[in-house]
């Protein structure tokens, strides 16, 4: 099949950085035919890159007849109307994060997209991390038992002072990391939310949005998601730490750490007592367990990079192949994002 006309909108740090040289990868598939920005020198630089048509406005650029897909990676709070733009316009969209700054926003993205020609896809690519899906793999397995709780952070120090710092930007962590993490941790929630917990700070960064982060979501399974995103913590913790009740495992980088119970092992029964234990009684290890432990390299069955959302949606396209981020998913990322904001003095108030 032919490769699919693509127009990018936005020629910063995301789209001259990441997707141009993802969209380089796969030239099989899709084709560069436009660029929108700003800044003169940019559009500069993907006409003599692509040789393609570069535009200094959005309502410019969507009246591109040869254009398929609109591609978007302006500034957060200018998601939702370029989407709307492109989308009235009849054409594809593809949306980075986060696509929204309130759920008002998503909603009427949403909205949008329903009475659209073209389809509105999201940029969740963290879909596909292979920790992410490894992970995901071995839960599936039952190895670690019934999961109860979930730790996912992405911990640093930074300095910052760009425009991802200041809340008239749509800056913060909660906007920058969040959509990405918020995303993992309600697949692993496994089930509705029914309960959320947040505490935001600023403790390293300049301007005055949040660069520290901690939310916790319960499930109506029971489940404890506890998510952690800073600029502000000197050293890091593992990425992913996850807890059953027949095991756990920790993940930092491309390493897993695991120590589980064997599959086909029964757990003997084990019933309490009021009884006062003898003197050679020790504090309640039930006994020795027959623990596996074991190191492995991240490396999910099924080999996933990041940038293989492009490929998805070019399955969807021009195959009518279902899309992995869904608009209800897409949209309770910004739901939880909103709840863990309210509140707080780190609003949007664009």
């Amino acid at each position: 099949m032919e490769p699919i006309k693509t127009a990018l909108v936005g020629i910063g740090r995301a789209g001259w950085n990441m997707h141009c040289e993802e969209l380089d990868k796969r030239a099989d598939k899709f084709t560069i035919v436009a660029a929108c920005d700003v800044v003169p020198d940019r559009q500069r630089r993907m006409a003599e890159r692509y040789r393609c048509r570069a535009y200094g406005d959005i309502r410019e650029l969507v009246k591109d007849n040869e254009a398929e897909l609109v591609s978007i990676a302006t500034r957060s709070p200018d998601h939702v109307a370029h989407a709307i733009l492109a989308l009235e316009a009849g054409k594809h969209v593809f949306l980075e994060k986060p696509i929204a700054l309130d759920y008002a926003g998503a909603l009427r993205l949403r909205d949008a997209a329903v009475s659209a020609r073209g389809n509105l896809y999201f940029r969740h690519n963290r879909r596909f991390e292979p920790a992410f899906n490894h992970i995901r793999e071995l839960l599936a397995s039952g190895i670690l038992g019934n999961v109860f709780e979930v730790k996912l952070r992405r911990n640093s120090y930074q300095r910052r002072s760009d425009w991802q710092t200041l809340l008239a930007s749509g800056g913060g962590l909660l906007n920058n990391w969040g959509p990405h993490i918020v995303d993992h941790a309600l697949q692993f929630l496994g089930a509705p939310l029914v309960d959320l917990w947040s505490d935001l700070k600023r403790i390293a960064a300049a301007g005055d949005a949040e660069d520290h982060l901690k939310i916790v979501l319960r499930g109506a399974n029971g489940r404890v998601v506890d998510m952690e995103i800073s600029g502000g913590a000197a050293l890091p913790e593992p990425e992913y730490t996850i807890f059953g009740d027949r095991g756990a495992l920790v993940c930092q980088g491309d390493v897993m750490t695991l120590r589980y119970l064997p599959l086909d092992y029964v757990l003997p029964e084990l019933h309490a007592s009021a009884e006062t234990p003898g003197l050679e009684y020790s504090f309640g290890k039930g006994g020795e367990l027959p623990w596996v432990n074991e190191m492995i390299r991240v490396q999910p069955s099924v080999p996933t990079e990041m940038d293989d959302i492009w490929d998805h949606l070019y399955a969807a396209i021009r195959d009518g192949a279902p899309f992995p981020v869904t608009m209800e998913q897409a949209l309770e990322v910004i739901r939880v994002i909103e709840l863990a904001k309210r509140g707080t003095p780190f609003i949007f108030k664009g």
